[in-house]
C-alpha cells in the first residue's frame, strides 16, 4: 500500500492548499488527499474562476513529484432542516467533483446525512435522495463517490450506516456504480471491533481514512497515540484484498484533542505551532512505514 495524507494536517497553519502540499512533502508524503471540507461561498474554489487556483495547485504537486489520489468532499449533514445550507452543500460537493477530474483524483468520500428518529428505510430513502443529486456529476467526471462509516458519538445515537454490513445494504440499495465506501478506522473503534466490518465492504471499500482515538469520541490521533488494535485492521485489509491507499487522517492530534482549556489571563501557550505540526508530520509518516512494513505491504 501507498501512503496518503490528507491536507487538513496544516489547515490551521498554512492559508492556502499550495503550502500545505509543501508541508506534505518536507513530512515525507508523496500522495495527496486533498480536503475540500470546508469550502466558503467566497472560497477561490467556489468562483467563476475556480480552474485557476486548481491548475496552480496542480503544477506545486507535478513539481514537487507528488500525487493527488483521493479527496473530501464539502461537509455538513444533508438532512438538517435548512434548505440554504443544504443547497450550498449540494453545489459545492458538485464542484469538488469538478475539482477532482482536473486533478485526476477517482474517489472523493461524501459524508451521509442524519436526522433525528430516523429509521433504517428511512436513512436509506432519504440518503438515497441526497446522492442521487450527484449521479449527473460523477457520471460526467467519472469520480467515484465514497459513503463513509460514522459512528454513534458522532451522530448523538441517531441511526446511520456505520457498520460495514449495514453501508453494503446500503450501495446494494442504491445501487449506482459509482457509488462506493470509504472505511474511517477511527470512527470504527468508537463502535468497537472493526475486523468483519471491514469484510463485510469487501469490493464495495475503495479507500479508508486511518486514525486512532481513545475509543471514546472521534480525536483524528496519529497510529498509537490512542486504543486502536492495529493488528485488527491491518488483517481485515489484507484479508479484504484492499488495494487502495492506507490514507492517514490524524490532522488533530495537536489541536485540542482533549478539549484543551483556556486561561483566560494568558493564551500564548494555548495553540501548537507550525513546527511542531511538521515533527508530528514526519512521527504519522514514519509510523504508518512501520505498520505496513511489518506486514510486508509498504509501496513507494
Amino acid at each position: 500500500m501507498k501512503i496518503a495524507t490528507t491536507t487538513d494536517n496544516f489547515l490551521y497553519y498554512c492559508d492556502n492548499d499550495i503550502d500545505r502540499i509543501r508541508e506534505l512533502h518536507r513530512g515525507g508524503f508523496r500522495y495527496i488527499d486533498l480536503s475540500m471540507y470546508f469550502f466558503t461561498p467566497d472560497s477561490p474554489y467556489m468562483s467563476d474562476d475556480w480552474k485557476t487556483p486548481v491548475r496552480a495547485l496542480k503544477e506545486e504537486a507535478d513539481r514537487l513529484g507528488m500525487q493527488f489520489v483521493q479527496a473530501h468532499s464539502q461537509g455538513g449533514n444533508a438532512l438538517r432542516p435548512d434548505p440554504e445550507r443544504v443547497e450550498f452543500l449540494v453545489a459545492a460537493t458538485l464542484r469538488s467533483l469538478e475539482i477532482c477530474r482536473e486533478l485526476g483524483i477517482k474517489n472523493t468520500v461524501v459524508h451521509s446525512g442524519t436526522a433525528d428518529g430516523l429509521t433504517k428505510e428511512e436513512w436509506f430513502e432519504k440518503n438515497k435522495a441526497f446522492y442521487s443529486r450527484l449521479f449527473p456529476m460523477m457520471e460526467e467526471t467519472g469520480v467515484n463517490v465514497l459513503v463513509e462509516n460514522s459512528t454513534k458519538v458522532c451522530n448523538k445515537g441517531r441511526y446511520c450506516a456505520n457498520s460495514g454490513k449495514d453501508m453494503a445494504e446500503f450501495l446494494n440499495y442504491v445501487g449506482h456504480p459509482l457509488l462506493h465506501a470509504c472505511w474511517d478506522t477511527g470512527h470504527a473503534n468508537c463502535e468497537g471491533s472493526q475486523y468483519q466490518d471491514i469484510l463485510d465492504l469487501g469490493k464495495e471499500l475503495y479507500a479508508i481514512h486511518y486514525n486512532d482515538n481513545h475509543g471514546e469520541r472521534d480525536e483524528h490521533l496519529i497510529p498509537y497515540l490512542g486504543t486502536m488494535n492495529h493488528d485488527e485492521v491491518m488483517h481485515a485489509l489484507i484479508d479484504a484484498k484492499y488495494e487502495g491507499y492506507f490514507t492517514l487522517e490524524c490532522s488533530s492530534s495537536l489541536l485540542q484533542p482533549r478539549r484543551r482549556r483556556e486561561f483566560s489571563a494568558d493564551t500564548r501557550l494555548l495553540s501548537p505551532q507550525l513546527f511542531m505540526q511538521r515533527h508530528a508530520e514526519k512521527l504519522m509518516y514514519d509510523t504508518a512505514k512501520y505498520i505496513l512494513e511489518s506486514y510486508g505491504v509498504f509501496e513507494e
